[in-house]
């Protein structure tokens, strides 16, 4: 298949759509398939997917995010050029409507991925009561593409309830080779203030306020009432990194991290806080768990499908303030369960990346089939 990407957010940007769509795109290469990428942002090297760079601004409040712009005659261009035979529309700008129009106009069949709940992130950036707006939007977009794929049950049955067609779950997946226990540092934690005694909770992810970090707050106050000599790290940056870190020079503060150098953050945790009500996934407790840390989250998307509470993790049902904040309370007692974190350890064995790509594949196949690539 000749399979084109349209997505407003790539590596290098540090985000879980970026890593995720990269590792789709080339896991498809490795199958056998072209590939190719229209996205915002130049490659960091020379290697990687062959892409096309649109001109984009940054999103207001946000200048580490970007939106694309591309005309119906530029993505007509593009798909002349590069003959795709499907296309997958990541992300639901300017950028990925003009390329479903494109498609449209050559007869190039369409999925569409639902990989952020940005119309929840409307209120955290003072734009109030647009959630059904910005509900109707997204319907109307993704209702123009044959099959629309989002990474959680959770979020699936969402988007049905708004009236989105044929709707398919693609879940996620994990490198337990980078991601592994045995990154943990010394040399890390003793930066920290820590020793081998010194419980550290970690938080890992973008530094905003859709992620509900006031509450990451207040749950360390409670993991440091049952724990006085615990550590608080976050690993992440965005728009709200400068302000938590002038109201709490306490924490620790280590910046965007990737590779070999973020796995050895989250192995040098020991109880990952992930407080975040607007997940379609959330990757960050996938990569947490297979670093064998035990992890604190509420009962949706990722942890309702990966944590049997007390046995490897934590849960609180969704949005329970007091429940969230128990739950660390009891994560700060059992911080070093040996058992409880190699139990988590194991959950990520079963979730390796390559069946995640042979589905996206037949995904892809099955729509390139289809009698019609829109949906009706």
């Amino acid at each position: 298949m000749r399979i084109l990407i349209v997505t407003d957010t790539f590596p290098p940007d540090i985000n879980g759509v970026a890593r995720t769509l990269n590792t789709l795109g080339e896991g498809l290469e490795r199958r056998g398939h072209t590939v190719q990428v229209v996205t915002t942002v130049e490659a960091a090297d020379a290697t990687g997917l062959q892409r096309q760079v649109m001109h984009s601004m940054p999103l207001p409040g946000y200048p580490g995010l970007r939106f694309g712009f591309a005309s119906l005659r530029q993505m007509l261009e593009v798909f002349d050029d590069f003959r795709p035979e499907v296309l997958y529309v990541a992300t639901e700008g300017l950028m990925g409507i003009a390329s479903i129009r494109a498609a449209g106009k050559r007869g190039i069949p369409v999925v569409s991925g639902f990989h952020t709940n940005f119309q929840t992130y409307l209120e955290d950036y003072n734009l109030p009561g647009l959630e059904p707006l910005a509900q109707g939007i997204l319907r109307g977009i993704h209702n123009q593409t044959a099959r629309t794929l989002t990474p959680s049950t959770d979020t699936a049955h969402m988007l049905e309830r708004w009236g989105i067609q044929n709707v398919g779950v693609l879940g996620r997946g994990v490198d337990t080779d980078l991601f592994d226990p045995q990154r943990r540092s010394t040399a890390l934690r003793q930066s920290w203030g820590a020793d081998d005694a010194t419980p550290v909770a970690i938080y890992v992810g973008r530094i905003a306020a859709e992620k509900n970090l006031e509450l990451a707050v207040r749950a360390f106050a409670a993991f440091h009432q049952v724990q006085p000599e615990a550590r608080m790290v976050f690993v992440g940056d965005g728009p709200r990194l400068a302000a938590l870190q002038e109201e709490h020079p306490e924490f620790h503060y280590a910046g965007s991290r990737t590779g070999e150098d973020l796995a050895a953050h989250y192995a040098s945790g020991d109880v990952f806080l992930f407080p975040s009500t607007t997940e379609t996934f959330g990757n960050v407790v996938l990569e947490a768990l297979s670093s064998g840390l035990g992890v604190v989250a509420f009962d949706y998307a990722a942890p309702r499908l990966l944590i049997r509470s007390g046995e490897n993790g934590w849960v609180a049902p969704l949005a329970d303030e007091p429940a969230f904040l128990h739950q660390v309370r009891v994560a700060a007692a059992a911080w070093n369960d040996r058992a409880l974190r190699f139990a988590a350890r194991q959950t990520a064995f079963d979730l390796g990346w390559a069946r995640v790509i042979e589905q996206f594949e037949q995904e892809l196949a099955t729509v390139m089939q289809s009698p019609s690539p829109l949906k009706p």
